[in-house]
């Protein structure tokens, strides 16, 4: 009797074990699921965010452009609408802060339509006193706007313009700031 109760209890045990063996063996598995599944989660939303990121750094990029678009667009129309010394400012300026060769060089060539010829005279006074005025080495407007282009800033203020009968800029009087 005693064999039957200890083979009864053997079983019982060998039963337990291979219940707690199985039960580990499926709660293992529901874990490396849920992990994957987890890992899976993360992946997905670390790439939506990529993508979220990547979509708004290409709307800023469109909307500088538009702003860049638009403002130059709107010193255009001030120039056209300005006096001839507010116009050749702002050429000056968007000569000197041009992003490109090709765009300094349409600002150059738009610049010298208000010149009687690409040869007029820039004096650019480096010290004065009273009617008395020191001024730099004589130059043409066309090499002075090259300078401006290839230089890439505008250091000098129109002080004063001489004009012919036509409107058009004969000499140009800078000063230095």
């Amino acid at each position: 009797m005693r064999s039957i109760r200890n083979t009864s209890r053997f079983t019982v045990l060998v039963l337990i074990l291979m219940i707690l063996a199985f039960g580990c063996k499926s709660k293992k598995k529901a874990m490396e699921a849920s992990n994957a599944e987890k890992e899976r989660a993360r992946i997905e939303q670390e790439t939506a965010l990529r993508k979220q990121e990547e979509d708004a750094r290409k709307l800023a990029e469109e909307e500088r452009l538009r702003n860049e678009e638009a403002a130059r667009q709107q010193q255009q129309n001030e120039a056209t609408t300005l006096t001839p010394k507010a116009k050749l400012s702002g050429y000056f300026d968007a000569i000197a802060s041009s992003s490109s060769v090709t765009a300094a060089n349409t600002s150059i060539n738009e610049a010298l339509t208000l010149f009687a010829s690409p040869e007029a005279q820039v004096l650019i006074v480096i010290s004065g006193s009273g009617d008395q005025k020191d001024y730099d080495r004589p130059t043409t407007i066309k090499e002075y706007l090259h300078y401006l282009k290839d230089q890439k800033k505008n250091i000098n203020a129109i002080s004063e313009l001489k004009v012919d009968s036509a409107g058009k800029i004969t000499e140009v009087e800078l000063r230095k700031n």
